[in-house]
């Protein structure tokens, strides 16, 4: 099988690794940034360019760009895509991507399902793409109707090849409205927090303050577009936090300890109902 991956950053470098290391399929990969090319070619990161030559040959064809950029690469290469040829992309959002691409598959006679990789580190670009990076995540497919079984199955097993721990299939508003609040809300809390007043003095930086920030220092270009795209599930899961957060501020300023017991007691509840079924650890 050929597979083509467009965008060699941090997911689609990491994908085009994965595959290239621990499946016996050909690699063809594209970049908007010619020294990733070369350094991707020059690494074995890819066996080739994903030229128009390549699009044509595709069996499966990755597209890790952001999410409007990925929505005009399909569109521009539809007629160069053979047909039965499936089309994947890799963005944080699903909805809107699946909503403008399902048509041009059913014109054009490509498949299209939409995935999203919850797997990803705070860095970003090729230098931070990784072979490992989906060892053990999850993958979320979001399937258009009639996607045929084959498909399907082919893509499980490529998935679970690269690394995955587990594939999953929803419709595409559903994942939306999971990933405001599993995925976007951190990055958000984060990007406030460490906006405090406090973090000048840096020997009071534990494990707590590391943990907080990791993902801070965002790309504040995709996540943007991202946050945008979602907006009405995301700034409904701000406002749902900051009444929750408000309990906190009562419970403190009245001086109640039952009150701040009982939202404590709440929320150490709720991380052992997620640790018990197979969430954040």
């Amino acid at each position: 099988m050929i597979v083509g991956v467009a965008g060699l950053g941090h997911i689609g470098g990491s994908m085009a690794k994965a595959a290239g290391r621990f499946t016996p399929h050909r690699v063809l990969g594209l970049d908007a940034d010619p020294s990733t090319e070369r350094a991707a070619l020059e690494e074995g990161a890819i066996d080739g360019v994903l030229d128009e030559e390549g699009l044509s040959a595709c069996d499966l064809l990755l597209v890790a760009l952001y999410p409007s950029v990925s929505v005009k690469f399909i569109a521009d290469h539809a007629q160069e895509l053979k047909k039965g040829c499936c089309v994947t992309d890799l963005c944080g959002i699903k909805a809107p991507v699946c909503d403008a691409v399902a048509p041009i598959a059913r014109r054009q006679g490509f498949h299209f399902v939409g995935g999203h990789p919850m797997a990803g580190r705070a860095e970003w670009g090729y230098r931070a793409s990784s072979e490992d990076l989906f060892a053990g995540a999850p993958m979320i497919l979001t399937p258009s109707p009639g996607t045929p079984e084959a498909v399907m199955t082919m893509l499980t097993e490529f998935f679970l090849a690269c690394g995955f721990g587990g594939i999953h299939t929803c419709p595409a508003e559903e994942h939306d409205r999971m990933v405001a609040f599993t995925s976007q809300l951190p990055h958000v809390i984060a990007n406030a927090y460490v906006k405090g007043a406090s973090i000048a003095r840096r020997e009071f930086f534990g494990g707590t303050f590391r943990d907080m920030t990791r993902v801070a220092g965002l790309n504040e270009e995709m996540w943007s577009e991202i946050f945008l795209e979602n907006r009405r599930n995301l700034a409904g899961e701000l406002k749902a936090l900051v009444l929750r957060l408000s309990r906190y501020v009562d419970a403190l300023e009245e001086g109640s300890v039952t009150a701040l017991l009982d939202l404590l007691r709440e929320g150490g509840e709720c991380k052992r109902k997620v640790s018990t079924t197979g969430g954040a650890k």
